[in-house]
């Protein structure tokens, strides 16, 4: 073909199905046969499953370490707040000792003058130190934001490195919860936190020094009264609460899944009137939901108010002993005044603190469900000596291979074959025989139990992945669009194609003649998932993404099985552009369309129980003839329309 001279070049397609978003993904449980899985993750109303209680933390410590290493890397922002903290907290503490000094020495005397002075110095004081603390917040804002954006992009990152087997046991929407909810819930922490924390902790030692230096007396009071009952308060009070954090955010992880499942299948909850099943299964998920936030959220709520009791109750026992003590003639009214405040300011950053650890307890919640996906690593990986893949020929051998999803539950047995570069082999079965497993074996979506996969006579585990899928264009028959521009769409094949080179691949895909019937012709923006194209249409600009990825191999995986007979011509003319000279995978349900394919495996409960040409198999009279027999007669030669055959030119 000339455009291949052309569009040779490199990158890989993956017109993938859109199971991660119509289907649901099936795992193996039983044994006879068991259900293929899907090319993509599971998903789809009803396949959403429970979270359950969460996962505990083995070490909430752990957690907080690994977040303060992403906080670290804003060492200026942590540096320039910690002092502008140690600038507020010597202003705070500096206002109190004037107000004892302004009764003293100016009130009582009856000084107007150097009253209206040191009030303005007070004004001064409380407006610098109110200034600095919008500073501080201003300052963390955009650091906590920097490292939750880190944070964020390595999730995404990793997720970009795990196996579909990752993707297959896992509920999207929880997922999409981790990134979303959870990392907000540590960016409430970093942002809000952090600060007054620090400030709160510097507050403390401060105000107990300058206590102890006015009057050791009243701070004995102070320092054992308030402290003692609120650690025990609070250690009681966060004993309950960190368990409900987790449950709730496990639980809002599995109420987002059912959401992002439903909203997505909701053409299929319409069409089999499930509308009321979906309500019942959200009222429970809420429900759970509901009864985990409460739990957290009513011990959490007792925090606030056992605090203040019982700083009110120390600031009770100050303001009695220091009136005694005034009576006696052992402190002055000022000092008595003065260290009231210092007394309130002492229980405000305990209160603060021990309302802190409600915060932090979600978030380390949240950060436990993110650290849990850094920590998976990837079953499929590179080897250390992988090897590079240049453009290939297309030999491809299975050399007695076996596969299971799980363990114990055969899927594959045994299958060998050998396809020739630029042969169409066509794979054939009942559903769930395992021909949809072959090729995600061939494209290393999943590793093999045991013996052989070679392309060009290397063996794939030996290569690196990147290179290997670049050489392997597959069209499904569930096409997955993005939204955005059919030009972007077309271009997701190869991104840096020319427009030029979109056109002609999408010519060569039969394409462009709808494509300029559309408002925008290729500059038509399409909406979520391609709604507002036909199947067919869909179909075509796979095929067109297909072609101007100019792959090697190439896998159809009954792509023209759910459109009505000319679009299935359209389709199979561009197909039989496509294939040419490229060894390709055709799997088939409709049989007529195989009969010229080079060779036709027949798989069945995960063996290849026959192999040949159309012909050849017809004549064994065996499975594949009843299976093409029996079609035959059911569609009455397809209602009398003629239906292309796959054709090698």
């Amino acid at each position: 073909m000339k455009i291949k001279s052309r569009l040779r070049g490199g990158g890989r397609i993956m017109s993938q199905s859109n199971g991660a978003q119509n289907g649901s993904q099936p795992t193996a449980k039983t044994t006879t046969p068991a259900p293929e899985i899907p090319l993509l993750g599971r998903s789809g109303p009803g396949a959403h499953r429970p979270m359950g209680k969460g996962e505990r933390a083995k070490n909430q410590r752990a957690t907080l370490l690994r977040l303060w290493r992403y906080l670290r890397r804003q060492r200026l922002a942590l540096i320039v707040t910690v002092l502008m903290v140690i600038i507020t907290t010597g202003l705070n503490l500096l206002g109190p000792y004037l107000m004892g000094v302004a009764i003293d020495q100016y009130i009582i005397p009856g000084d107007l003058a150097g009253l209206i002075r040191i009030a303005l110095l007070m004004l001064a004081t409380y407006g610098i130190a109110s200034l600095l603390t919008w500073a501080q917040s201003y300052v963390m804002a955009g650091a906590s934001q920097r490292t939750v954006r880190d944070l964020r992009a390595d999730l995404f990152r990793k997720l970009q490195t795990l196996d579909l087997r990752f993707f297959d046991q896992r509920a999207h929407g929880d997922l999409m919860s981790r990134l979303t909810n959870d990392i907000e819930n540590v960016n409430a922490v970093l942002s809000e936190s952090i600060v007054q924390l620090v400030s709160g902790a510097l507050s403390l030692v401060t105000v107990a020094i300058v206590m102890i230096w006015l009057n050791p007396g009243l701070a004995a009071v102070t320092l054992v009264t308030i402290p003692s009952l609120m650690i025990l308060l609070s250690r009681w009070i966060t004993s309950h609460t960190s368990e409900g954090f987790r449950r709730q955010q496990a639980q809002l992880g599995s109420l987002n899944g059912l959401i992002e499942e439903t909203v997505t299948g909701q053409r299929v909850v319409v069409a089999y009137s499930r509308e009321q099943t979906v309500l019942e299964q959200f009222a429970t998920s809420n429900q759970a939901l509901r009864q985990a936030a409460t739990h957290a959220q009513v011990y959490a709520g007792f925090m606030g108010p056992t605090m203040n009791f019982v700083n009110n109750i120390g600031l009770a026992l100050v303001a009695a002993v220091g009136g005694w003590m005034a009576l006696q003639g052992m402190a002055t009214i000022g000092t008595i005044a003065s260290f009231i405040n210092y007394a309130r300011q002492f229980g405000r950053p305990l209160n603060e603190i021990a309302n802190l650890f409600n915060v932090i307890q979600s978030a380390v919640a949240g950060a436990e469900r993110v650290f849990a996906i850094l920590d998976e690593e990837p079953r499929l990986q590179d080897a250390p000596d992988a090897k590079s893949l240049e453009r290939i020929d297309g030999d491809v051998v299975f050399d007695d291979v076996s596969f299971s999803y799980e363990t114990g539950t055969p899927i594959l047995q045994h299958i060998s074959f050998h396809a020739q570069p630029g042969q169409i082999v066509a794979l054939v079965g009942p559903t769930g025989a395992g021909k949809t497993t072959i090729v995600n074996l061939l494209t290393r979506f999943y590793d093999i139990d045991s013996g052989q996969i070679r392309i060009d006579g290397q063996d794939i585990s030996t290569l690196k992945l990147d290179d290997l899928r670049r050489q392997v264009g597959i069209v499904l028959q569930d096409t997955f669009l993005f939204a955005g521009s059919v030009m972007d769409n077309i271009r997701y094949g190869r991104l840096e194609a020319t427009d030029e080179e979109v056109k002609a691949a999408a010519t060569l895909a039969n394409a462009d003649t709808f494509i300029h019937r559309l408002p925008q012709g290729y500059d038509t923006l399409l909406s979520e998932r391609a709604n507002n194209l036909s199947q067919g249409q869909r179909q075509l600009l796979a095929i067109a993404r297909a072609i101007l990825a100019d792959p090697s191999i190439l896998i159809l995986d009954e792509a023209t099985s759910s459109v009505d007979t000319r679009t299935e011509q359209h389709i199979q003319e561009a197909m039989l552009r496509l294939m040419t000279g490229r060894t390709s995978f055709v799997i088939a349900h409709r049989l007529s369309t195989i009969r010229n394919a080079d060779q036709i495996l027949v798989i069945n409960h995960g063996e290849a129980i026959e192999r040949g040409t159309h012909q050849e198999l017809l004549a064994q009279k065996g499975f594949y003839h009843q299976l093409y027999t029996s079609q035959f007669r059911a569609n009455g030669r397809s209602n009398g329309a003629v239906v292309p055959a796959v054709a090698v030119e």
